[in-house]
């Protein structure tokens, strides 16, 4: 019955609306997909059935295609395409990786072609659920989770495969073809070259954001190879050929490595089968040296440095929030679980501050030269002089995160929607707010505007401030990126700079916003992260290093920016560019 099922899933995959126009098609055979005399050939090993546990209830076919060369003592490149040994037979790739390895254009490598999953009905009246779009089209690590922690283990135990991402190649075709960039683009850390032909860089599951995040995210270390054809599908979800072109702009600005080949073909493997050995070729030139990522074209907003990464502060916290900036030059955290409050020096040495801060998640410093806390346990308000000596501001006070300002205390109420101002002597003010969980916040360089994030959405919100200190004409302001498995921002702690552009804490990393509320640059995670951070600050001599929370660990990274203190007096900033 299995068998069937995919003789039907095969049936999918080739039939589309450009069979007749593909008919009259016509490519020279490259030499290199011919066999050649005295080159060893590899051997096809499979299909073997596999069933997912991050897909449940799905099953699938893959093969492997083993070099002749291969040595089983060393761990071995690998190549994964997408759509199975039918792709992989369209592509002609047996031969073609023959007569590369042969001559040494390719290094050794592996051949993993895989189907995707089907969930089999449970009688024979019915149809298969076809996996393939929701595998292939939708963005997240998803797909890139099932391939490292599912095939790549489970092709270990016959072969030995290099952990290198330098040394891990993917690809495919159409939907197999975004499916493949999503690989890389989620998981750099294991793949690295990507081959893409008549890509669906699409609305169908959301591929068409892709030529944005290229733009907007910091450069990941990707090698792209792409292939389209002007007569390529122009239907309810996109126009491929544009779509395509708009990658390969995206790409360019954004300062991948990337090639591409133009044709005037339709949807379908003819002209990736006759440009294929010089596509493998262009993917694994210069092996072994690794693959990097490049720089931005002219960006408006760029504060990364180059050859300046994120370092790592500290770790083997529970959960670190609330970093600030010290007057001395130090910097201070928390981790909220274990009520505790830390002190980073200048030389790096990481000490306990407080003992116990009665669950603080915010922290921030006044113009007074006082740590002001936000005791989320306690709830209540507090502030600790240089000897850790604890002096109340506000009871009854739930909150979450603060910021201080020469006027007064900010801070947020999540659990009943409320910012709430309060001077220094203990008077209050309470705001109702339209964010669903009021989280980070942060004020303008000139005081005149405050913002507050909200977790549970996608905009940040912006509020006027009085000159007592009240908050008035509320708006959803800056809008934010959010993962694809959620409409949730997950927007956490806020930094502002001397220039008007403000810092979200997100769940797909820092995103920074110009005074127009506009995403400029999203900030990657540390290497191996996989996770958004809680809050940053900046600090430093020039407060140009972002010091940011990230779980259990602190990080962090000299950047080309001067931060804005907002306990200190109000400066301009410069008219932004509209």
């Amino acid at each position: 019955m299995l068998r069937r099922l995919f003789a039907c899933l095969t049936i999918v995959f080739v039939a589309n609306p450009e069979t007749l126009f593909a008919q009259r098609e016509s490519y020279a055979e490259h030499p290199d997909s011919v066999v050649q005399p005295n080159v060893p050939q590899g051997k096809l090993e499979g299909p073997f059935e596999w069933t997912s546990r991050i897909f449940p209830g799905t099953v699938r076919n893959y093969w492997l295609y083993v070099p002749d060369q291969l040595d089983r003592t060393k761990p071995a490149c690998v190549l994964i395409v997408q759509d199975g040994w039918n792709r992989a037979r369209e592509w002609k790739l047996p031969t073609v990786m023959d007569n590369l390895i042969a001559k040494g254009e390719m290094p050794v490598t592996l051949g993993i072609f895989i189907d995707p999953g089907i969930v089999p009905p449970l009688h024979d009246q019915a149809q298969p659920r076809f996996n393939r779009s929701f595998e292939y089209d939708g963005l997240g690590d998803r797909y890139a989770r099932f391939l490292i922690e599912e095939i790549l283990p489970e092709v270990s135990k016959r072969y030995a495969i290099s952990d290198d991402p330098n040394d891990r190649a993917i690809a495919g075709a159409s939907s197999g073809a975004v499916c493949a960039f999503t690989a890389a683009w989620e998981r750099p850390d294991q793949f690295r070259r990507v081959l893409s032909t008549i890509g669906t860089y699409v609305g169908l599951r959301g591929g068409d954001i892709y030529p944005t995040l290229i733009r907007k995210c910091e450069p990941k270390p990707i090698r792209i190879f792409l292939q389209d054809g002007s007569r390529d599908l122009n239907i309810y979800a996109g126009d491929w050929w544009v779509a395509n072109l708009d990658m390969l702009s995206a790409l360019q600005y954004a300062g991948y490595e990337v090639e591409h080949t133009w044709g005037e073909g339709g949807h379908n493997g003819l002209h990736a089968a006759a440009i294929m050995p010089d596509a493998l070729r262009w993917i694994w030139k210069d092996y072994p040296q690794p693959v990097r990522a490049g720089k931005p074209q002219n960006p408006r907003i760029n504060p990364l440095m180059e050859g300046h990464d994120w370092e790592l502060v500290s770790q083997g916290h529970q959960f670190t929030e609330g970093p600030a900036e010290g007057p001395d030059g130090s910097v201070y955290f928390v981790d909220v679980p274990q009520s505790k409050i830390y002190r980073v020096s200048d030389n790096g040495e990481v000490r306990v501050f407080i003992e116990e801060s009665g669950g603080a998640s915010g922290l921030m410093f006044g113009p007074d030269g006082h740590l002001y806390a936000a005791q989320s346990k306690k709830q209540c308000i507090v502030r600790y002089d240089a000897s850790g000596k604890e002096t109340a501001v506000l009871d009854n006070a739930p909150c979450n995160d603060l910021v201080v300002t020469p006027k007064g205390i900010y801070f947020t109420d999540p659990q009943n929607q409320k910012v709430v101002f309060a001077t220094f002597d203990g008077q209050r003010t309470d705001f109702k707010v339209a964010a669903g969980f009021a989280n980070g916040l942060t004020v303008t360089p000139d005081h005149a505007f405050l913002h507050v994030a909200d977790s549970h959405g996608r905009y940040t919100l912006s509020f006027q401030i009085g000159a007592d200190g009240t908050l008035s004409a509320e708006q959803t302001y800056g809008y934010l990126h959010v993962p694809d498995s959620t409409t949730r921002s997950g927007a956490d702690g806020m930094a502002t700079d001397v220039i008007g552009n403000f810092y979200v804490a997100s769940s797909i990393g820092i995103q920074v916003l110009d005074p127009l509320g506009r995403v400029n640059l999203i900030v990657s995670n540390p290497p191996g992260v996989r996770f958004g951070p809680s809050n940053l600050t900046f600090a430093g001599t020039d407060r140009d290093v972002i010091y940011a929370t990230y779980r259990d660990q602190v990080f962090r990274r000299k950047v080309n920016a001067k931060g804005f203190a907002p306990w200190e007096s109000g400066i301009m900033p410069p008219r932004p560019g509209l």
